[in-house]
């Protein structure tokens, strides 16, 4: 039984792990990703010397896309071509991941919302209200589960 007071000793002391580094997925296009995550979700795409080194022959070679988020959470894309649909139904679990969420201001939630739908992103549900904010649940192009919240208007 672990204490409260004191993490067992084979354990990662609180306080080590200090941010998401990085998220990585495999996509089927990379054209249609690059163009989800840059050109609909505005997210920045790292070229030249913004791309990590030990990325950079991956991307030269058409194989990685990588973007970063405002807090500098980098979203690496690896193309696998010959990737398989995970179902043919989005809704159905894949991964042991859920979803990855985005924050965005609570003034700004309805506009991505309406961004979202004129682009003709597959919603999975939502908008939802919560005591915790405001949430919209829709799907990249290789069938991942993302989230846009936000906290709730004050």
């Amino acid at each position: 039984m672990f204490s409260n007071t004191q993490p067992p000793q084979t354990a990662i002391v609180p306080g080590t792990l200090r941010r998401v580094h990085h998220i990585a997925f495999n996509v089927q296009d990379l054209q249609a990703s690059r163009h989800f995550y840059g050109n609909i979700l505005g997210l920045h795409e790292l070229t030249g010397e913004e791309v990590p080194t030990t990325l950079r022959s991956l991307v030269a070679s058409g194989k990685v896309s990588n973007f970063i988020t405002p807090d500098s959470t980098v979203i690496d894309l690896f193309w696998e071509p010959e990737l398989l649909p995970p179902d043919a139904d989005p809704q159905r679990a894949f991964t042991r991941a859920n979803h990855l969420a985005f924050d965005i201001a609570p003034e700004l939630f309805d506009h991505a919302v309406e961004v979202l739908k004129q682009h003709q992103v597959n919603i999975d549900h939502g908008p939802v209200t919560r005591p915790t904010g405001r949430g919209l649940y829709f799907y990249d192009p290789d069938g991942f589960l993302i989230e846009i919240r936000c906290d709730p208007e004050e």
